[in-house]
């Protein structure tokens, strides 16, 4: 199982050319196995991102979301409560971005790897990461 982090589900999605070779074989391998997630709080980043102009996608973002919430292999992880309360008592020394913190608590919670090229989140010892 593997949790994508904001930047690796967009890039992913984009078919961007962004992600390392790990990362994108590790996310194609989760998706045919249908072991891949994304945190819900992933889709706020993505439209608040959108909507301050510093992303631009190839379509409006609700219709973006749609597509991605139709391919098969790629399910979304709500945000619970659970995960909420994880993300505030991580273990160790993490800074304190709460999408970050979020996703971190999601992949913890499900068992999974990150991948991101997040050096913050790579550097955390708690979590596994991929890139």
């Amino acid at each position: 199982m593997i949790v994508l982090d904001t930047h690796s589900w967009v890039w992913w999605a984009s078919d961007s050319g962004e992600l390392s070779k790990p990362a994108r074989k590790a996310i194609d391998d989760a998706v045919a196995a249908d072991r891949a997630l994304v945190s819900s709080i992933s889709v706020w980043e993505v439209a608040m991102l959108a909507a301050r102009d510093r992303l631009r996608l190839s379509m409006p973002i609700g219709e973006w979301v749609v597509q991605a919430e139709s391919i098969q292999g790629l399910r979304f992880a709500p945000v619970t409560n659970p995960i909420a309360l994880r993300s505030v008592q991580l273990p160790g020394r993490l800074h304190d971005d709460p999408a970050d913190r979020i996703i971190i608590a999601t992949a913890l919670s499900h068992g999974a790897a990150v991948v991101t090229k997040d050096e913050k989140i790579r550097r955390y010892e708690h979590v596994r990461a991929i890139w």
